[in-house]
């Protein structure tokens, strides 16, 4: 399954991905740079700030990654049991990209409907890229 990342909440469709991985489906994500985190901007932005500034040992971790692929693999670890067997199995079977690449060209890409972003009430959302710059990522 090649899910679109395109404006959809990275938690729901994290969610998403964490189940059909746990059920042994294959899935990969592309265009995570253009999934999207509900709340506003500075909140969301301080948030993660925090995160990497306060309470982590640069030696031991934890590591959150900057690059958006990453982070939205770290958001989909975090929704499974992946210190046991079938979460290291279901992990494997989950993997995102930023973009399009060039094997995925020409196929069809499937949407989750319960995840995108106009199922919300109001609209004040940051993308996954913005935060991925915001933290110092080049890419």
């Amino acid at each position: 399954m090649i899910i679109d990342a395109t404006d959809l909440i990275m938690g729901r469709l994290a969610a998403f991905a964490a189940k059909k991985a746990l059920l042994g489906e294959k899935i990969d994500i592309v265009n995570c740079e253009k999934a999207v985190i509900t709340g506003g901007k500075q909140s969301v932005f301080a948030q993660y700030k925090h995160r990497y500034d306060i309470g982590r040992n640069p030696y031991k971790g934890p590591f959150y990654p900057k690059i958006a692929d990453r982070m939205v693999r770290r958001a989909i670890r975090g929704m499974l049991p992946y210190k046991k067997e079938k979460g290291k199995k279901a992990l494997k079977l989950v993997m995102c990209y930023i973009g399009i690449p060039e094997k995925f060209k020409g196929q069809k890409f499937e949407t989750v409907k319960e995840a995108h972003v106009s199922k919300l009430k109001n609209y004040k959302y940051v993308t996954i890229e913005e935060i991925s710059r915001q933290l110092g990522s080049k890419i």
